[in-house]
């Protein structure tokens, strides 16, 4: 009986936790083989937040399209090792693994090697992303304190901190701007 209750203990603590949320393997959505990566050590301090200044996706087979143009571009335009990001979120409220939690991106100059990466699909100069897009990074960065690849006193920033750039998006940097973690 002890076990037993255990177990429910247990099993009530996990539910207290943010679920993760769904994230499509770069197997699933069809990535090429990195020419390289680095290792990165976990937890990061960082979270950096960008946006496409693509065309938006509200559907699974959309989105991929999307992240696979994205990847080409870092890969053969950029030259880069693969897809710069560590995930990608769609307006269908999935996440793509990009880098994944524990590789360096090439996202953000003087945050690549010790931050999570993190690009929205679409263009967020003058409009928010939908409530699916926002919970999907929300419980994605939640997940990755959870798991231990993010640091809990992690600070927030958009890519705009890092190098002279518009991204995120006006209108979605100063959404990021009022989160709790932004700037500490």
């Amino acid at each position: 009986m002890l076990s037993l209750s255990l177990f429910l203990v247990s099993l009530a603590f996990s539910a207290a936790k943010a679920a993760c949320p769904t994230i499509v393997s770069r197997a699933e959505w069809g990535a090429r083989a990195p020419t390289g990566s680095s290792a990165m050590a976990n937890p990061v301090p960082y979270v950096v937040i960008h946006h496409g200044a693509s065309a938006a996706c509200t559907t699974k087979s959309s989105c991929i399209s999307i992240v696979k143009g994205y990847q080409n571009l870092h890969m053969d335009t950029n030259g880069w090792a693969d897809i710069g990001y560590s995930f990608i979120v769609g307006e269908d409220g999935n996440v793509y693994e990009g880098r994944g939690w524990s590789k360096v991106g090439a996202h953000a100059p003087g945050f690549n090697s010790n931050s999570i990466g993190i690009c929205v699909i679409g263009d967020f100069t003058s409009r928010n992303p939908n409530s699916l897009a926002i919970n999907a990074v929300k419980d994605l960065i939640q997940c990755g304190v959870d798991l231990g690849k993010i640091k809990s006193t992690y600070s927030l920033r958009g890519h705009r901190d890092s190098s002279a750039t518009a991204c995120p998006g006006n209108t979605f940097y100063n959404l990021i701007k009022t989160w709790p973690a932004y700037g500490v």
